[in-house]
């Protein structure tokens, strides 16, 4: 006779915070600032906004934009906040810096808006296998908003999770 194969894992009272539940859907695009400059590193003011102004923005509908130059040119502020007016009809989020950045800035709107109250005195796995770039920023967020209420918090996956904290008495 075999004994029935139980999945301790499923029966136990772990509580599993997953930040892939809220990653937001939507296409992400980064827009690189050089491709507007001369040879790639001289902004002239005048040609800049002139290719600007007929760039087709509308390609940005609905995307997460992050703006960066890909070069060593030193791009002034009014810059990337020109790329961003034209930007800010068509898309979702704008931000500067490199995809993680933008990442980093969703996770920041994302997390403060979550109940963490439900796991209030129970032992969390903060999971850490993932499939979308979530950005190890996130996991910082995450265990400060998890930590005032969990029993303990754990990161990984349950059958090799690493033990991060654990209430005191």
């Amino acid at each position: 006779m075999q004994e029935e194969i139980v999945n301790k894992v499923a029966n136990s009272v772990l509580e599993v915070f997953d930040l892939e539940d809220y990653y937001p859907t939507g296409i992400r695009t980064q827009i690189d600032v050089s491709q507007w400059l001369f040879e790639g590193f001289l902004l002239k003011e005048k040609d800049f906004r002139e290719s600007l102004r007929n760039h087709n923005w509308k390609q940005y509908e609905n995307h997460y934009v992050a703006i960066d130059c890909s070069t060593d040119a030193i791009i002034p502020a009014w810059a990337n906040i020109l790329v961003t007016v034209y930007l800010s009809p068509f898309a979702k989020k704008v931000v500067i810096g490199k995809l993680n950045a933008l990442e980093t800035a969703l996770y920041h709107e994302i997390l403060p808006t979550l109940d963490f109250s439900q796991y209030q005195d129970k032992p969390v796995i903060l999971k850490g296998c993932f499939k979308k770039p979530v950005p190890e920023s996130a996991y910082i967020m995450a265990i400060q908003k998890l930590q005032p209420f969990a029993k303990s918090i754990m990161y990984g996956e349950a059958c090799s999770a690493v033990p991060l904290f654990k209430k005191g008495k």
